[in-house]
């Protein structure tokens, strides 16, 4: 009733004897409509109406789950990026260019750090090789590319999913907020960091106790007749 009231302009009025003209709402068209099993109220022309419904069919719960949370996602992006004035390039682009800048910066540090930086740099090539193995493309062959080309300094070469290549995303509008990207390395980072932070064991102290030995007998007279 709410939603409703919003977007025809309208007010809720508890009874009808004071009904005046500016309470009143309107709408081009209503009209009651059979969508599958269930029957739905639809609105069109509100004239403060900023919002649309969008209806999901499939065959199956499990498509419709998985649809639901597809457009949630899609959605979430995009108000992310209303909202926030910074972007950057999609399709794995800023993940290599990070990874590219990791590797040259780890070879200026001597002894172990080096290795966890490099992995570190290794481990954020999964997003576009994940990209890639989702399209069906050769994730060998296309990252072998985007090193190449980021090598040479393209910063916002990504995986092209349309012609199963590499362009610059950033000219395509592949697009994705810098919070969204910030949040999503930050909570990794953090996961790992937590996991190798655990140096010690959980151990169950009960089962390291020595198992008892053979029952003792209470009971002389048993003892002596069936050798308790």
């Amino acid at each position: 009733m709410g939603r409703v009231i919003q977007a025809v302009g309208g007010a809720i009025q508890s009874t009808c004897s004071d009904i005046r003209e500016e309470h009143l709402g309107s709408c081009e068209r209503f009209e009651e409509r059979q969508i599958g099993g269930e029957r739905y109220n639809f609105f069109e022309g509100c004239p403060q109406a900023k919002t649309c419904t969008l209806v999901l069919r499939g065959g199956a719960e499990q498509f419709i789950a998985e649809v639901e949370r597809s457009l949630h996602d899609a959605i979430m992006i995009v108000k992310k990026a209303i909202k926030n004035d910074y972007i950057v390039a999609g399709g794995g682009a800023i993940e290599m260019e990070l990874s590219k800048y990791l590797r040259e910066y780890s070879r200026t540090i001597a002894g172990k750090q080096q290795l966890i930086i490099g992995a570190f740099a290794k481990a954020l090539e999964i997003i576009p090789r994940q990209l890639c193995d989702n399209a069906g493309f050769d994730a060998t062959d296309i990252l072998n590319k985007l090193r190449m080309r980021h090598g040479k300094g393209e910063t916002w070469a990504g995986v092209d999913i349309v012609n199963e290549d590499i362009a610059n995303n950033l000219e395509k509008f592949v697009w994705e907020p810098t919070a969204v990207k910030v949040n999503a390395i930050q909570a990794a980072t953090e996961a790992a960091c937590l996991i190798l932070s655990v140096d010690e064991t959980v151990k169950n102290q009960e089962s390291e106790q020595p198992q008892a030995g053979p029952p003792v007998c209470h009971y002389p007279l048993l003892d002596r007749m069936y050798g308790c």
